[in-house]
């Protein structure tokens, strides 16, 4: 019995951390424990540690030092950026312009503002999911304190106009945040130049830990605190923190900033490659802007079928990929990011995202785009929805 292959292409939901950056972790989890808070050797020498990684940090995006904010992870700080200016600044106004493709960790902290009595615009998006900037100045009132737009999409990879949207923020002088997770390490980011007040990101993105990230804050963004109890991260965060982690987000966006041209060229060849191959199944479609994307994203609809039976029918032959709709243990709900896209509900269950890394072969497309085609055929043998002419043949 042949050995059951192990090809990992989820990396938008999470990387393997990079050997070099747990060698870099290990000695703050055994020699170096001390609480950067201490006076004493054992806390300074804990503290150093944490603001070199706030140096790395600072030099991956293009802002100084005193303007990171450590944080648990890409949730927290996308809370702390929407929740922080809203309160800070609601003297000014109560509204706040975001996207309807956002991630959830922007989404919902924003339809809880609602509650609190703020009001959100959610803008709507074109077939690639691309935010026009025209549609965000629009959008813009004299109450309006905060625009939060995503620098490229989880599901999709598209690529959002960031620069443009940043200068129309700037000029209207509202604040502009963007949650970045997807595209830092992946693609070039200078808060300067691109107008940035707030930005989030979480390490284990980037062959980084999971449970670590940090939040960007312009020095002359108002903002509340998030978490309170204690005087860490200049006052503004509360909660010891997690050295090892810090230690690895610094080494790992070190890393990948200096690795990032030559790393998009491999994987952008291999996932074009994908694309092509899969695109070569009758009824399929690419979901997102075809070049105006992460360079390791793929994600394509194929019609007739469910994208959870087609995950479950690729993990028999090793392949590990996730798809555009999330399934909770009552129902089965449509990918928010497809059916804002214009995307057919009948056709937004079988989404599939394929995200390639840096440890992605050639080998391991081929077997993909072997593998894909029967999948998704014996699926469609099996569903009702399948005219007669995809049928097998009996």
């Amino acid at each position: 019995m042949s050995e059951k292959k192990c090809i990992y292409m989820d990396n938008a939901a999470t990387t393997k951390t990079h050997p070099d950056v747990v060698s870099a972790m290990l000695p703050y989890m055994t020699e170096y424990f001390g609480n950067p808070s201490s006076l004493y050797d054992f806390g300074q020498t804990s503290k150093k540690a944490v603001e070199r990684a706030r140096q790395q940090v600072a030099q991956a995006i293009g802002c100084g030092p005193e303007e990171v904010y450590f944080t648990a992870g890409g949730s927290e700080s996308n809370n702390w950026a929407i929740k922080g200016v809203a309160f800070a600044n609601q003297k000014k106004g109560k509204h706040i312009i975001t996207s309807s493709i956002e991630h959830h960790a922007v989404i919902h902290p924003c339809e809880w503002l609602v509650s609190q009595g703020f009001e959100v615009t959610f803008l709507p998006v074109d077939e690639y999911g691309i935010i026009s900037p025209e549609s965000v100045a629009g959008a813009i009132r004299e109450d309006t304190i905060l625009v939060s737009i995503m620098f490229a999409n989880n599901e999709i990879g598209t690529i959002e106009p960031i620069p443009e949207i940043g200068a129309i923020c700037k000029e209207k002088g509202v604040y502009f945040h963007t949650d970045a997770v997807q595209a830092v390490g992946h693609v070039p980011i200078n808060v300067d130049e691109m107008h940035i007040d707030l930005l989030s990101l979480s390490a284990h993105k980037f062959h980084g830990p999971k449970g670590v990230g940090c939040l960007y804050v312009r020095s002359n963004v108002k903002i509340e605190r998030l978490i309170h109890g204690g005087g860490q991260e200049r006052k503004r965060r509360a909660g010891t923190e997690h050295v090892p982690g810090i230690v690895g987000l610094g080494a790992a966006i070190d890393r990948s900033v200096s690795l990032m041209y030559e790393s998009n060229m491999q994987i952008q060849k291999l996932r074009d490659r994908l694309i092509e191959g899969l695109l070569t199944i009758p009824h399929s479609r690419l979901n997102g802007h075809p070049t105006n994307r992460l360079s390791n994203n793929v994600n394509i609809m194929f019609e007739f079928i469910e994208g959870e039976s087609i995950l479950l029918l690729l993990n028999q032959y090793g392949i590990a990929a996730s798809t555009g709709s999330a399934c909770t243990s009552a129902s089965l709900e449509p990918s928010h990011v497809l059916v804002a896209c214009g995307v057919p509900h009948d056709r937004v269950h079988g989404s599939l995202r394929l995200t390639l890394g840096e440890e992605t072969t050639e080998e391991d497309v081929s077997y993909v785009i072997e593998i894909l085609p029967g999948i998704v055929k014996r699926l469609r043998d099996m569903s009702p929805l399948t005219p007669d002419e995809l049928r097998s043949k009996k």
